[in-house]
């Protein structure tokens, strides 16, 4: 009965585990390139030669600007949703955090949107700049459009994965966090940004050490609506993960029981 009752107990967290499927014998087919999200390129080095136009219209090799520890954000100016909340996050974590924008550290945005010209970069620019408090953010964050061909240039070299969808897309939020040589070294997920994190991440880039990232698994609780234009809470995923967890407590309990019974028989 017991182990019936372990077997059954198995079976359901390797359904779990599979999304209701049970695993089948076949080859590895090796990591999932998902077609919306983003492919972690830690320790990558970014091309020097990626050409941006910045919101005052001047042209500037990536290689030149990236003097310093970087903070690259990828969005689109038009963006009706999670573009907004990313730039506002990045604006309050500006203020809460004691680097020096400008002298510690710098924020490139670049719009991933071929279309979009230096209009609205620069309408973005001033919107923010009168957002934010620290006076260095005006020449401390800049913001870009480009062309298509370096667009899809930067967004592979990041593993930044997005999808049209009518005149929007459908993508993720996050900042990428580079080093002076233009090395990955981090990806902080979502639209805020705690300022303990954001620190870190530029200490550690700044010495060209990589660090996982650490919310990953708030990213997967959550799953983008397309027709809400928003990221929503995913029951069905946490629902899987809280049963998944019972299952392998339960498991481990009826597989430690008889240990202990064995064991307190023998001491009497």
């Amino acid at each position: 009965m017991k182990k019936a009752l372990l077997i059954c107990i198995s079976c359901v967290f390797l359904s779990l585990s599979g999304r209701g499927q049970l695993p089948v014998q076949q080859s590895d087919p090796g990591p999932v390139d998902p077609e919306i999200g983003i492919v972690e390129q830690l320790e990558d080095t970014l091309p020097a030669d990626l050409l941006l136009v910045n919101h005052r219209g001047e042209k500037a090799f990536l290689g030149d600007l990236v003097d310093k520890t970087t903070v690259i954000s990828l969005v689109y100016y038009r963006c009706p949703s999670i573009c907004s909340p990313l730039m506002n996050g990045i604006a309050e974590v500006i203020d809460k955090t004691d680097m020096k924008i400008g002298r510690d550290y710098q924020v490139l945005t670049i719009s991933f949107d071929p279309c979009e010209g230096t209009d609205l970069a620069l309408n973005k620019h001033r919107n923010y700049m009168n957002l934010i408090k620290a006076p260095e953010a005006d020449s401390g964050w800049t913001f870009f459009t480009a062309d298509s061909a370096t667009i899809k240039r930067i967004t592979h070299a990041t593993g930044f994965k997005y999808k049209p969808a009518g005149n929007d897309f459908i993508h993720v939020a996050a900042i990428i966090v580079i080093s002076p040589e233009r090395k990955i070294t981090r990806y902080l997920n979502g639209t805020y940004f705690q300022p303990f994190e954001f620190k870190m991440a530029l200490i550690e880039a700044s010495k060209g050490q990589a660090g996982p990232t650490i919310n990953r698994v708030l990213q997967y609780c959550y799953s983008y609506d397309p027709e809400g234009k928003q990221y929503v809470l995913s029951i069905t995923r946490v629902t899987g993960i809280m049963i998944s967890l019972i299952a392998v407590s339960i498991f481990l309990w009826l597989s430690v029981r008889p240990l202990f019974r064995k064991k307190q028989q023998i001491s009497a």
